[in-house]
């Protein structure tokens, strides 16, 4: 089994608690190919213009620009990546309502037809990561699992939506750890509960390999 972690915080786990869920997950985790993709420590440009200029430049054979060559080796990277998973973890906070940029920047370069979907004859989108497992880490000091909050939380609802409803992945865990800075006297618990569950999450990965 091969697991990709996508990691997607840069701040110390003392200080970020999806960032001690990616070390809780890869600290239980025994007897399988376990490969991190940082999305801070990569080179990777943002997704736009300079993109489409290197398609552009590498069909016509012409020379490309600094940018234009590292945006193409990053995002074969990020392809690279996926394509050699088996399951794919996905370790991010819920920053300002919504994912980190660089996870964006991340999703952007995979997220191409002809790769993770297609249309058929009819225009119906069509997934190809659909021999793919998800697991989702996440973690929001505020609290948005009420029915009035929840429309708001655009962090772990949009991963959900782009890997298992546009690529196809079967997501087979979901941990979210929220509240702890709404309730600053029960921060303790709430974590140590929600990093227990990441625990076993990652003890049932390994196990399939004992």
């Amino acid at each position: 089994m091969n697991i990709l972690v996508v990691k997607a915080n840069n701040r110390p786990a003392s200080e970020a608690v999806s960032s001690k869920m990616y070390e809780t997950f890869m600290e239980n985790l025994e007897g399988v190919n376990v490969t991190t993709y940082d999305v801070f420590a990569e080179d990777m440009p943002y997704f736009g213009q300079d993109l489409f200029n290197a398609f552009g430049k590498l069909q016509s054979g012409e020379e490309m620009t600094d940018v234009e060559q590292r945006l193409l080796a990053a995002k074969q990277k990020a392809m690279d990546a996926l394509s050699a998973a088996d399951v794919v973890v996905f370790a991010f906070p819920l920053w300002n309502l919504t994912i980190p940029a660089a996870l964006q920047t991340f999703i952007d370069y995979v997220y191409a037809a002809g790769f993770t979907f297609k249309y058929d004859e009819n225009g119906q989108l069509v997934s190809l990561m659909t021999d793919k497992k998800a697991v989702i880490l996440s973690a929001r000091g505020g609290i948005y699992s009420t029915p009035e909050a929840a429309p708001m939380e655009m962090a772990a609802n949009y991963v959900k939506n782009v890997v298992g409803g546009v690529f196809g992945m079967e997501i087979v865990n979901e941990v979210i750890i929220e509240g702890h800075n709404a309730a600053p006297a029960q921060a303790e618990a709430i974590i140590a509960e929600g990093l227990k569950k990441v625990a076993e999450v990652a003890k049932s990965f390994s196990a399939v390999t004992a």
